[in-house]
């Protein structure tokens, strides 16, 4: 990141922008591959804050999908992202971890989650979160409904087509592309 510590880069100061731009282009890029492929019924949903474990539910024929998002720059450090339980509770919650260049262009995907249909993997053994923001003294509390999940969990998954492929299943063959 050139002479700048981490704190004082955009990617840390505006980290929360960040996220948001990497969810839309995701969304708009996913809904222009699925019409180039001839799918034209799927319905996106957002929520509007993360009390329920997922950031969007994308919905097609009878899957439903409740997407987390994490965003991670290509050779960051981070190597876990903090899930919260409730995504258990879903249908079929998954955790789309997306690695970007520093211009916000999209190096590559890491998944984590089951097939259509299939609910998210039990992750409530997993070690117990703790907020990133301390206390007045400087603690660190837990966050009981969070486990942290580290990157080897992810499968790493080059292309597009491949995540819209792990989220509705087969969409048969591509249209004029």
């Amino acid at each position: 990141m050139d002479d700048l510590t981490e704190e004082a880069s955009p990617h840390f100061i505006h980290s929360t922008l960040r996220e948001r731009i990497v969810e839309h282009v995701f969304v708009g890029d996913a809904l222009r591959r699925l019409w180039q492929r001839g799918v034209t019924d799927v319905e996106v949903m957002r929520s509007e804050f993360d009390a329920g474990g997922y950031d969007l539910v994308m919905a097609r024929a009878r899957v439903t999908r409740h997407i987390q998002f994490k965003t991670k720059i290509v050779g960051g450090k981070t190597d876990e992202v903090k899930i919260s339980l409730k995504l258990m509770e879903k249908p079929s919650g998954c955790v789309i971890w997306i690695v970007v260049t520093p211009d916000l262009l999209f190096d590559h995907y890491l998944w984590f989650g089951a097939g259509p249909g299939e609910p998210l993997p039990d992750i409530s053994p997993f070690a117990v979160a703790k907020h990133s923001k301390g206390t007045a003294e400087g603690e660190k509390n837990e966050r009981p409904n969070h486990r942290k999940v580290r990157i080897s969990r992810f499968e790493k998954v080059a292309s597009l087509d491949e995540i819209l492929r792990r989220l509705f299943g087969d969409l048969g063959h591509a249209k004029g592309v």
